[in-house]
C-alpha cells in the first residue's frame, strides 16, 4: 500500500473517532435554551396587540354564529375565549394534550412548553432532596434537558422543600387532576425559555434556600434565599401562565424581572393577596426595557391589594380582565412603562379614597404626564377611574370613566373560566381555604383535601374526561445518530482510498 494510500486512511480514521467521541457524549438535539431577551422583543407590540385583537374577534363571531344551535347551547367551548375555544373545541384535545401549545396569545403566544417531546407522568408528589430528586416527582421532570409535556397521574398537593428550578422547553399541565404546588420557593423559572403553566393551583409559598438546588442533570448550584413568590420569572423569555389559581404567597403571585420578555399571563384567579404582580426589577435596569406581557381574561378576585401589575419599563398590554376590587391601586408603575387597558372591568371599592384605578409609584405629574398609559373601552364600576397620560390623549381616552357598563356582559363571558378549570372560587363558594394552612377564606365552602397516589387510564374531573397520553415520536437517539454517521464514515472510507490524489480527503478535513 502507498504512504497516500496510508495517509488517506490514517485521516478517515481521525474523522471517525471525532465523531464518535463527538456524538457519543453529545444528547439529543433541542432548541438551545440560551435566553437572549434583547434579540426575542417584538419590534412592533402595537401589531401583536391587534393581531389578539382579531384572535379574538374571530371568537367572538364564532360563537355568536352559532349561538342558536343546539350544539353550541351544550357545548364546554364557543366561549368566545380565543385560547380556550382553540383547545377545548377540538374534537381530539383529550387524546392531544399538546394542541394546546398552538392556543397561546399575546406577547407569550410562541411558547412551546414541552410540544414535540415526551409525555412525563408525575406520579410521587414527594420533595424530598433538591439537589438529587426522584424519579417520578415534578422536580425531576422539569430540570431534564428535553422538551417534557408533564402530566399527572392523580390528584396531589406538591410541597416543595424548595425553590422549583425549571429547565426550558417544559409544560406543566395539571387538566385531568387537581393540583397543589406550595410551600418552600415554589415555582423558579430563571434564565431559560418556552414554558407553558397551565390548571395548577399555587398557594402558600414561602421564602427558602440558602441550599445547594439542582437545575439540570449536570448542574447543581448553590441558592441564596428566595422571595417566596408564587411564580418568578427572572431574565427569561416566551412563558405562557394560564388557567393558574393563585394566592397567600409572601412576596409575588407572579413576578417577571431582569429583562424577562415574550410573556402572556391569561385565564388565571388571583385572590388573597397583597402585592399581586410585579413587572419589572427595579427603575433603573435598563434591559427591562425589552420587556413585553400580556395580561388576558384573568379575574382579580377577592381580597386583593395593589399591583395588578405594577410595572417598570416595557410594554404591557392589559386586556379583557374583570378587577373585582382592589384596596389601594390596580395598575401602578414607574419608570415610564407603557401601559396599554383594553376592554376591561374595573370594579372600585367602597373607600373613596381608593377609586383611582391607577398609580404613578414615587412620580411627580410632570415627570409622568408623557408616559403613555391609555384606557380604551374599559368598563369602570362604582366611581372607578383610569388617569391617562402621554402625548395626543383624545377625547377618546378621557372618556374611559364613563363608559356605559353595559358591555360588561363580554368580560363576564371572557373570565367566566379564569382559573383551575372547574375549580371552585370564592365568590362561588369555597377554593380560598386549603386544609393546613393559615388565612383561608371567610367564605363557607367545601375546602380542598388533594390526595397523593398514582392512577391511569381515563379519568373524570370537573365534567370533563380525559384519557391516557401517549408520547409521542421520540428524537434521534444518540447512537442511531452514531449508527448512521458510522455507515457514512465507512463508504468515505472505501471510497476515499480509490481516490487518486486523495482529493477527497482534502475536502473532508476542510469542511
Amino acid at each position: 500500500m502507498s504512504l497516500r494510500s496510508c495517509s488517506i486512511i490514517a485521516a478517515h480514521f481521525c474523522i471517525f473517532f471525532f465523531f464518535f467521541f463527538f456524538l457519543t457524549f453529545l444528547p439529543p438535539v433541542y432548541p438551545s435554551p440560551l435566553n437572549l431577551t434583547l434579540s426575542r422583543q417584538h419590534a412592533n407590540p402595537k401589531e401583536v396587540v391587534r393581531h389578539f385583537q382579531r384572535k379574538l374577534n374571530s371568537s367572538l363571531s364564532r360563537r355568536e354564529l352559532y349561538s342558536t344551535r343546539q350544539e353550541a347551547q351544550t357545548s364546554t367551548c364557543l366561549t368566545g375565549n380565543p385560547t380556550d375555544d382553540c383547545w377545548r373545541c377540538g374534537s381530539d384535545w383529550r387524546t392531544n394534550r399538546q394542541r394546546l401549545a398552538d392556543c397561546g396569545i399575546g406577547f407569550g403566544q410562541s411558547a412551546l412548553g414541552g410540544k414535540g417531546g415526551r409525555i412525563y407522568v408525575v406520579t410521587d408528589s414527594s420533595d424530598t432532596d433538591p439537589a438529587n430528586p426522584k424519579p417520578g416527582t415534578l422536580r425531576y421532570g422539569v430540570i431534564l434537558d428535553e422538551p417534557l409535556w408533564i402530566t399527572f397521574s392523580a390528584d396531589m398537593t406538591i410541597r416543595l422543600k424548595h425553590e422549583l428550578m425549571m429547565n426550558s422547553y417544559k409544560t406543566i399541565d395539571g387538566r385531568g387532576a387537581n393540583i397543589h404546588i406550595t410551600g418552600n420557593g415554589c415555582i423558579t423559572i430563571q434564565y431559560v425559555s418556552n414554558i407553558i403553566i397551565h390548571n395548577v393551583h399555587v398557594h402558600h409559598c414561602k421564602p427558602s434556600g440558602n441550599t445547594n438546588i439542582r437545575s439540570s442533570p449536570t448542574h447543581v448550584g448553590y441558592r441564596g434565599r428566595s422571595d417566596g413568590d408564587g411564580i418568578s420569572i427572572f431574565g427569561a423569555s416566551n412563558i405562557w401562565i394560564d388557567h393558574c389559581s393563585l394566592s397567600y404567597c409572601t412576596d409575588g403571585l407572579i413576578d417577571a424581572i431582569m429583562g424577562s420578555t415574550g410573556i402572556t399571563v391569561s385565564n388565571n384567579y388571583f385572590s388573597h393577596h397583597d402585592e399581586v404582580m410585579l413587572l419589572g426589577h427595579d427603575d433603573k435596569y435598563l434591559p427591562d426595557s425589552t420587556m413585553q406581557i400580556t395580561i388576558a381574561f384573568n379575574l382579580f378576585g377577592e381580597a386583593l391589594v395593589q399591583r395588578m401589575p405594577r410595572c417598570r419599563r416595557g410594554y404591557i398590554h392589559v386586556v379583557n380582565n374583570d378587577f373585582t376590587s382592589w384596596e389601594m391601586y390596580a395598575i401602578g408603575g414607574s419608570a415610564n412603562p407603557t401601559i396599554n387597558s383594553q376592554g376591561n372591568r374595573y370594579i372600585a371599592p367602597t373607600n373613596p379614597d381608593a377609586k383611582e384605578v391607577t398609580k404613578r409609584v414615587d412620580t411627580d405629574e410632570s415627570q409622568w404626564a408623557n408616559w403613555n398609559w391609555r384606557s380604551e373601552g374599559d368598563v369602570m364600576v362604582n366611581g372607578a377611574f383610569f388617569v391617562p397620560s402621554g402625548a395626543g390623549v383624545s377625547a377618546q381616552y378621557s372618556k374611559a370613566s364613563s363608559v356605559d357598563p353595559k358591555s360588561a356582559a363580554l368580560v363576564d363571558q371572557l373570565t367566566m373560566n379564569a382559573g383551575v378549570i372547574g375549580g371552585p372560587r370564592d365568590s362561588g363558594g369555597g377554593g380560598g381555604s386549603y386544609p393546613g394552612f393559615s388565612g383561608g377564606s371567610s367564605a363557607s365552602a367545601t375546602t380542598y383535601s388533594g390526595s397523593n397516589g398514582s392512577g391511569g387510564g381515563n379519568s373524570d374531573y370537573f365534567g370533563f374526561i380525559f384519557s391516557s397520553d401517549a408520547p409521542p415520536t421520540a428524537p434521534l437517539s444518540t447512537a442511531s445518530i452514531i449508527l448512521l454517521s458510522s455507515l457514512i464514515i465507512s463508504v468515505l472510507l472505501f471510497t476515499g482510498t480509490t481516490n487518486q490524489g486523495g482529493q477527497l480527503s482534502l475536502q473532508l478535513l476542510t469542511l
